[in-house]
């Protein structure tokens, strides 16, 4: 969890950095949200050699010397759970807050933030491992969501509501190649092609 948050808070860094020319305030890609969604998805099928369930099999067995005796050890999933990806996301954000000194920013990133992984975790119980990329493109809409109602809720100006359309389609199009760089690196990692 910690390498992950790492990255996370790295691409966020770089990302803070880097003005995208696009005439709609607060736009930007993103991209820190493609290690949330890593972890949301990450499934690492392992042999299970060192699993509790397989030293209990050998030891009822009674054989420990023997190798061709041995219980086929059974499959074991690696997995982060959704908590996991959660405390990255956290920590990223307050962590990036710090770095940047965007303490406003904080805000706006903890409640987009939290919108968007309300989302990407309850659609990810209905799509497969090779449609990463649309709970990267939701998840988008609602973390503009979230920041959009903060927004308004902090500057008491609803007015700020004109802003969403136009991040929507930013939102979705970011997204989108947010969700698939996740779904890459998740199929590359997992082994799956």
């Amino acid at each position: 969890m910690s390498v992950l948050t790492a990255i996370a808070l790295i691409v966020f860094i770089i990302e803070a950095q880097i003005p995208l020319p696009v005439p709609v305030p607060g736009a930007k890609l993103g991209l820190a949200n493609a290690v949330t969604l890593f972890a949301l998805f990450f499934r690492k099928r392992g042999d299970g050699l060192a699993s509790p369930a397989n030293k209990r099999a050998v030891c009822q067995n009674g054989d420990t010397g023997s190798a061709d005796k041995t219980v086929p050890p059974p499959e074991t999933d690696h997995v982060l759970k959704a908590t996991d990806a959660l405390m990255i996301l956290v920590c990223r954000i307050i962590l990036g807050a710090v770095f940047t000194g965007r303490v406003i920013a904080f805000i706006y990133s903890v409640t987009g933030g939290v919108f968007a992984f309300g989302a990407m975790a309850v659609l990810r119980k209905f799509v497969t491992g090779r449609q990463v990329w649309v709970c990267g493109a939701i998840g988008a809409v609602f973390h503009n969501i979230g920041q959009i109602g903060a927004a308004m809720i902090i500057t008491g100006t609803p007015a700020i509501a004109a802003y969403l359309p136009a991040l929507i389609i930013a939102g979705v199009v970011t997204g989108v190649v947010t969700g698939l760089t996740a779904q890459f690196a998740v199929q590359r990692v997992s082994g799956e092609r």
